[in-house]
């Protein structure tokens, strides 16, 4: 190759280095000069059509009987290797070991990171990314993988269309402490600022899941922070899981987006990004609407007894009922005689009755 040729190479190459290098370096933000509205100025991919996350219409999903339950593999051997839990300024991140990955997919995905989601505490109650039916859950765990199957690493697949499969879980307060979620909150005020990073103890990552890996919603979107590659293959699952409000309150108010010795102190809040339009994109779901109505223990327990309490009232009334045909008519009197039969129309009622009660009753036993 000619001299001029071979300059005009090494000119792009370095062109294209310093681009690469310029856009790593964009500091971006949910609000501020570069925040939501400006991400596609800057990382055009922001702007694609296929955005993540998304507001899930549950009329407006598709059942797939072929979704299998998600299968974490590894996620419980975590071994006496500590884990590393830093500070990136848009979240607390955990890296995951390489021996845990994810089936129940197409093909195997590796783990690679997981990190949350969170709002400030405020009387919007906001937090997490998805929301099911417009409602918002108070924060959101992500467990990001890539397809090692087609892919040697992260920063491959995560360009590609079949390169990322991230879970979603929602998370909603209560009045129970949750465990496995300390595990996390319990070192956050370790790496309050930017940059800084610690090592915790490892733990059961499933611990951090519901308990129900079968009932979700499946779509193709992406990244939901810059560069917003559309590769992900999202699973949001139905169950959410529950901390306490003092475990939440501690997410919202402990992590700084600014450095340790940053003049002025940011607060990490607000770390969610607005849901995107689906267009024209369908969101699966591995469970029927049939099956979308669940009942707590204590429903089941009030409509056992209900039903019991019923067949027992039933049995009185037709006992009733028995007891006074028999006195009114003439078997005592005339021996000879047989009692006159129970008239068709009631005899019907009482036997539907017990036949329902007694259906009834197997069903819920």
């Amino acid at each position: 190759m000619d001299s001029p040729g071979l300059f005009v190479l090494l000119c792009l190459g370095v062109f294209d280095q310093a681009a690469a290098s310029s856009v790593e370096e964009i500091t971006w933000s949910y609000s501020g000069l570069i925040g939501q509205s400006e991400w596609s100025e800057y990382f055009p991919e922001c702007g694609g059509t296929s955005q993540s996350p998304v507001d899930v219409i549950t009329t407006q999903t598709r059942f797939d009987p072929s979704l299998s339950p998600v299968t974490p593999l590894g996620y419980s051997q975590h071994g006496n290797q500590p884990f590393t839990l830093y500070n990136n300024r848009h979240t607390a991140i955990i890296e995951m070991p390489e021996w845990m990955g994810l089936g129940g997919l197409p093909w195997l995905f590796t783990a690679v990171q997981l990190h949350l989601h969170w709002g400030n505490g405020g009387s919007n109650q906001r937090g997490s990314e998805h929301t099911i039916n417009g409602m918002s859950a108070d924060a959101e765990l992500h467990v990001v993988h890539y397809n090692s199957e087609l892919y040697p690493n992260m920063s491959a697949a995560m360009t590609q269309k079949d390169g990322l499969a991230v879970l979603g879980i929602l998370i909603v307060t209560g009045e129970e402490t949750n465990p496995g979620f300390n595990n996390i909150l319990n070192y956050l005020s370790r790496i309050k600022h930017f940059g800084q990073k610690v090592f915790i103890p490892a733990f059961d990552i499933q611990s951090l899941l519901p308990e129900d890996l079968g009932r979700y919603y499946r779509y193709n979107g992406s990244l939901t922070t810059p560069p917003c590659y559309q590769s992900v293959i999202w699973t949001v699952f139905h169950e959410r899981v529950q901390i306490s409000k003092a475990q939440l309150l501690k997410l919202e108010t402990i992590l700084y987006s600014s450095k340790a010795e940053d003049p002025e102190k940011m607060l990490l809040q607000d770390n969610y990004r607005v849901t995107q339009a689906l267009n024209q994109r369908v969101v699966f779901t591995s469970f029927s609407a049939d099956s979308g109505k669940e009942l707590s223990s204590g429903e089941v327990t009030a409509i056992v007894i209900g039903v019991m309490c019923g067949c027992v009232g039933l049995a009185v009334i037709v006992r009733f009922i028995v007891k006074t045909i028999r006195s009114t008519s003439s078997w005592d009197v005339l021996h000879n005689n047989r009692p006159a039969p129970m008239p068709r129309s009631l005899f019907h009622i009482i036997t539907s009755s017990l036949k329902l009660c007694h259906t009834s009753f197997n069903c819920f036993c």
